[in-house]
């Protein structure tokens, strides 16, 4: 995904994942959430990332994404 128009906004397990990309899409931001872990268990193989994903975004809403990100990050810091 380095040679398109999406731009990597954040990494981490599922639950995690799934936090920001709710947040993103109740925000209008349609996110892409890459997997290699399920791509390579689909594919017959092995994975050490199982669990591990990644979410892109088109790089028109990237500063809202980022900022959301960053907002959801501070959240979970403080309540930890």
């Amino acid at each position: 995904m380095s040679d398109t128009e999406y731009t990597k906004v954040y990494q981490g397990n599922f639950i995690l994942v799934t936090r920001v990309k709710n947040e993103l899409e109740r925000l209008g931001i349609i996110p892409i959430i890459k997997d290699e872990g399920e791509s390579q268990r689909l594919a017959g193989y092995g994975s050490m990332n199982q669990g591990f994903q990644e979410i892109f975004v088109h790089n028109d809403e990237l500063d809202k994404a980022i900022a959301i990100v960053e907002q959801i990050k501070t959240e979970m810091e403080a309540s930890e």
